[in-house]
């Protein structure tokens, strides 16, 4: 079978809601850029790396993937009910990630001995409450949808041969960008704290031009910045979800393809090569 192009296409990457969000942030923060954010998140593979994919995939195409461990033969795969789980799970995170964040406590007691339950407008300008909030939802989305990545693989890895391969890829992909995906959300947290700080800047600018004094209270009203900041993290969560999603919604496409256009079984090979082989090529 030829190997599925929608599962990790350069464009989706380029074109992707993250790259184009932390674009428009970049250029209203008006700071230096050394290299297109799109750039940036498209040159996860060295040239090392790409020997290494080179080699596990002409592993995949020369073996000969083993068929049902019971040796009944393959079953039939239930692509719809595979993606009414992706569809379940897209929801779910969906919903999470926009929830209203609940009122933001200090992180400490309060100078006037205010009690620290009471609502405090100026709670929620302190970064580390919405930091701890988006690693928070970060983990949730990362064990939500690497669990359904695990389920779809082994669906896929007891069907037809050509569904069986297709799992294997995504095995060797996910092995082989896990690390730099990691470092991708580890970063994002950085860029809305940059995002904050340009925010709360621009307000005090324009308070300053305006000759008012500030209003704390206002600041999570619409209209407000901390309220455009608090978008601005939905945003930003979203964006992350959509990319991580990816993978997953390639792997079913390329699954729904090979099961309305079944491949023409391969000629017998002369070696036989394990799963855990192929995928021990990357390393």
């Amino acid at each position: 079978m030829g190997w599925p192009r929608p599962m990790y296409q350069h464009h989706r990457l380029n074109s992707s809601r993250l790259v184009l969000l932390l674009q428009q942030w970049a250029q209203a923060h008006s700071g230096p850029v050394r290299l297109d954010v799109a750039e940036q998140l498209s040159q996860w593979l060295s040239t090392v790396d790409a020997v290494k994919l080179s080699r596990a995939l002409h592993a995949l195409e020369a073996s000969q993937i083993p068929s049902a461990s019971v040796g009944l033969g393959a079953g039939a795969v239930d692509v719809r009910a595979l993606q009414a789980s992706l569809q379940t799970a897209r929801a779910d995170l969906t919903d999470l990630v926009t929830a209203k964040a609940a009122p933001t406590k200090p992180m400490r007691e309060r100078a006037d001995n205010t009690p620290v339950d009471a609502p405090d407008p100026e709670a929620g300008a302190d970064f580390a409450a919405h930091a701890a909030r988006y690693l928070a939802l970060q983990k949730q989305m990362d064990t939500r949808l690497a669990t359904l990545r695990a389920q779809v693989r082994q669906t896929l890895s007891v069907g037809p041969e050509g569904l069986r391969r297709l799992a294997m890829l995504d095995a060797v992909m996910e092995q082989m960008l896990g690390v730099r995906e990691q470092r991708l959300w580890a970063s994002l947290p950085g860029h809305l704290e940059r995002r904050m700080t340009h925010l709360r800047a621009a307000h005090q600018q324009q308070l300053a031009a305006a000759g008012r004094d500030d209003e704390p209270q206002r600041w999570a009203l619409p209209g407000g910045w901390l309220f455009a900041f608090e978008q601005d993290l939905r945003a930003l969560l979203l964006a992350e979800l959509q990319v991580r999603l990816e993978p997953l919604a390639g792997l079913l496409e390329a699954a729904q393809s090979h099961e309305r256009h079944p491949s023409t079984p391969h000629r017998p090979p002369k070696t036989n090569m394990s799963p855990e082989q192929v995928t021990g090529m990357i390393e």
